[in-house]
């Protein structure tokens, strides 16, 4: 028995598996050519869609931008002629302008009220709840309707100035609608009340991810209401803050429906309150659109917001290595 369990056993060989179909000639190609081109059959719809309705006009826009095109004629290559005449046009340094304090008095309202409201309603009573769709509301509902919502509101006769009137704080009405700058950050105001309801859901998330521990250590420490939001919320929440302070730069830089309802279409008197998005629409809609002098516009336009965007990464960038 001992001789026996020193002997050598080897294993028998085990006999190769049957080869699939299709593994002779050509197969191994096959197989290779059935695992690449799967993931493409998955995303190729979204690249057509992508393609047709933000490649191809990109591009399109581009091109016309360099042209003399109208809506009714192709029109033919002009060179930087448009760039020179946009320069030139008082109508564009005013939306510049227009565009750009939208962005200064916008995006820290943004940043900061949602995320007090956020602060304000994070919890899971049924009263946080009511206050969460309440503040969540203008979100769902459309500028065009908020912007007439507010048009009836801050009218002469409307019920601001009425209100305003019966308390003895006015003479007369404050013309909201009509002066130069009140028109332009009325709208600014009905900007920052319809998003933060957006913004306040996505601190809400954030929030929602700060360990708890963190809270319970301020709270031993001593720490109160305000030095807690300070040393353990706001860092906590420092990366979401950078995101929506370029989500809201670009909304802010792109506003349309809030000056263009609450102008009543006209961009204020004289074309004072027009913003960058409203100079596009009136250059490139219309059967007298000047369909190159908009796809200048609108090329100018995507250089000031990749500038924006990229100037946001980089502080954010060196925020995150300090």
């Amino acid at each position: 028995m001992s001789a026996l369990v020193g002997t050598d056993r080897r294993e028998a060989p085990v006999p190769p598996l049957p080869a699939p179909q299709g593994a002779g000639r050509g197969g191994h190609a096959l197989r290779t050519h059935s695992h690449w081109s799967v993931p493409w059959l998955f995303v190729a719809p979204v690249l057509l869609v992508v393609s047709a309705f933000v490649i191809y006009p990109f591009v399109r826009t581009f091109w016309l931008a360099f042209t003399d095109a109208t809506m009714l004629r192709p029109g033919s290559f002009v060179g930087l002629e448009n760039f020179q005449r946009l320069f030139e046009d008082p109508r564009f340094g005013t939306a510049m302008l227009n565009s750009t304090l939208y962005v200064i008095c916008v995006v820290p309202f943004m940043v900061v009220l949602p995320l007090v409201l956020a602060s304000l309603v994070q919890g899971s009573a049924k009263i946080m709840g009511f206050f969460r769709t309440t503040y969540y509301l203008p979100v769902v509902m459309s500028a065009v309707i908020v912007g007439l919502i507010w048009t009836n509101l801050l009218d002469k006769r409307g019920l601001v100035n009425q209100l305003l009137e019966w308390l003895h704080l006015i003479s007369e009405p404050i013309p909201f609608l009509t002066d130069r700058w009140l028109l332009l950050f009325s709208a600014m105001f009905v900007t920052i009340w319809m998003g933060m309801g957006y913004y306040m859901v996505i601190y809400l998330a954030a929030l929602a991810n700060i360990d708890e521990t963190l809270y319970d250590a301020a709270s031993v420490d001593g720490a109160g209401v305000v030095r807690t939001f300070l040393s353990v919320t706001l860092p906590g929440v420092r990366s979401t803050m950078a995101l929506i302070c370029l989500l809201s730069s670009i909304a802010a830089f792109r506003v349309f429906g809030e000056v263009y309802v609450l102008s009543n279409g006209t961009g204020g008197i004289g074309g004072q309150d027009l913003t960058m998005t409203m100079l596009i629409q009136r250059e490139g809609t219309g059967l007298q659109a000047q369909m190159g002098y908009a796809g200048a516009i609108s090329i100018v336009m995507f250089i000031v917001l990749g500038a924006l965007v990229a100037v946001q990464i980089v502080v954010q960038n060196r925020g995150d290595r300090r």
